[in-house]
């Protein structure tokens, strides 16, 4: 199998984009499979992936694991500032893309959407245990991390950005899309300047339950 420069298989890499895009597209397209609504299809699909990264790729449980023994506490409090700066953002977004997007408003009632027929405890505890912190233990700690090996820091958070984004888009929601692009550029950030998957995981996670449950744009 072929192998790339630091000496790390390619394989795991490539197998992993192709599971997020057949896993998150259909998600945002459908909603909905059987019994799974949105958000037990979104855990279902993390948990899928992450155990991929943890058993075919090397240096994933390693990077992890030295991540959590350095500084923790610092790492924590930088994600809680980061998801209050990030919901600042959003706030003043949402304001303007209200006031400049005719479609804004109707793209961001479609969001909210996804919790129809889901219990507030239920999406809560699912986007704090599995979906927010396993989004970037996905995303960044995985895919961004491997991207960047491959095609180098900046080109490799690019690439992951891109593709975060761009899995959104089966929903056929603008607005949608364009958040991730935001989220995806604004963490990718903080994973490619910090490299800690914990710091980005308390920030997601926090602002998760703070736009989609605590505090939602009406």
């Amino acid at each position: 199998m072929a192998r790339d420069l630091r000496g790390e298989s390619r394989g795991p890499f490539f197998l992993g984009v192709g599971m997020a895009v057949l896993l998150f597209v259909p998600l945002f397209v459908f909603r909905r499979v059987g019994p799974l609504d949105f958000w037990w299809w979104m855990a279902v699909n993390i948990v899928l992936l992450a155990a991929f990264a943890a058993r075919f790729d090397g240096g994933y449980l390693q990077a992890l694991t030295a991540d959590l023994r350095e500084g923790a506490g610092r790492k924590i409090a930088w994600g809680v500032l980061s998801a209050g700066a990030l919901c600042g953002l959003f706030w003043a977004g949402n304001k303007l893309a209200r006031l400049v997007l005719p479609f804004a408003a109707g793209g961001i009632e479609y969001v909210y959407a996804f919790k129809a027929g889901a219990s507030v405890i239920r999406v809560v505890i699912l986007m704090a245990l599995v979906i927010g912190p396993g989004e970037e233990l996905v995303w960044r700690a995985f895919l961004q991390r491997r991207a960047q090996q491959r095609l180098g820091p900046g080109p490799g958070f690019l690439a992951a950005t891109a593709l975060y984004a761009l899995v959104h888009a089966g929903s056929g929601n603008p607005m949608l899309v364009l958040a991730a692009a935001v989220c995806g550029l604004f963490w990718g950030g903080l994973y490619l300047r910090t490299g800690s998957a914990l710091l980005v995981a308390v920030s997601h996670t926090l602002w998760d339950l703070a736009v989609f449950v605590f505090f939602p744009f009406g």
